[in-house]
């Protein structure tokens, strides 16, 4: 799953985006009001954490544009002030969340992966498609009580599909999400082959089907 943190005191969005990479999450980070713009504009994030005294600006105004695109995202108001209006104003917008600064890793944790599952999941612990599961807090896939021995990129990949059934993924989006959104910078996405072939021999040698099908021309799509 992938994060933008919106936050202009880069020690915190550093420590904050160390955290998140040690819980497997994706994390992309934005140090203005402008940055973020064009970051949400051009890439699809599940969750951002938003501060609202950025130095160009109200982070409140990316709320409003977020909302105008066709998937908004969970967010979390990150923010030093202790205004309730501000507070307000932000969950009124439809900000899901908001953390008073300063906090505990373990609370920022905890409200994050309450979001998500709430956001993607239905509040759900379990992800069920078929005989495939995953238990999203332990990050463990399995086809019927077989576990599959997943790296993280395939655990990922697995998760992604099963967000996201029966669509049509291109080649970038699969790629962005995996690995960030600098990944628009490479020639061609071929490398993300090895890691379809490997989650499909996985799924099928654990005794189910072809559920990642190749759309010539277009992308992957999963079916089960």
């Amino acid at each position: 799953m992938k994060i933008l943190i919106v936050e202009d005191n880069l020690l915190l969005s550093e420590e904050i985006g160390r955290n998140l990479v040690d819980n497997h999450f994706k994390v992309e980070q934005a140090a203005t009001l402008a940055a973020a713009e064009e970051k949400c504009a051009l890439y699809q994030y599940d969750l951002v954490i938003l501060d609202l005294g950025l130095p160009d600006g109200n982070g409140l105004s990316l709320i409003n544009s977020l909302r105008e695109g066709e998937i908004m995202p969970a967010i979390l108001i990150l923010t030093a002030r202790n205004s309730v209006e501000e507070k307000v104003k932000g969950l009124n917008l439809g900000a899901d969340d908001y953390l008073t600064k300063p906090f505990h890793t373990a609370e920022l944790n905890a409200r994050i992966h309450s979001l998500l599952r709430r956001r993607n999941f239905d509040r759900k612990e379990t992800l069920e498609m078929g005989p495939l599961s995953v238990n999203l807090p332990a990050a463990r896939a399995q086809l019927g009580d077989t576990p599959l021995n997943l790296t993280r990129k395939e655990y990922d990949l697995l998760l992604y599909f099963m967000q996201n059934p029966d669509r049509v993924l291109t080649k970038q989006s699969i790629a962005e999400y995996l690995w960030g959104d600098h990944i628009d910078q490479a020639d061609s996405f071929d490398f993300l082959y090895n890691h379809i072939k490997n989650l499909r021999r996985k799924i099928t040698r654990a005794g189910g089907g072809n559920y990642i099908r190749a759309m010539y021309g277009m992308g992957y799509r999963f079916s089960i």
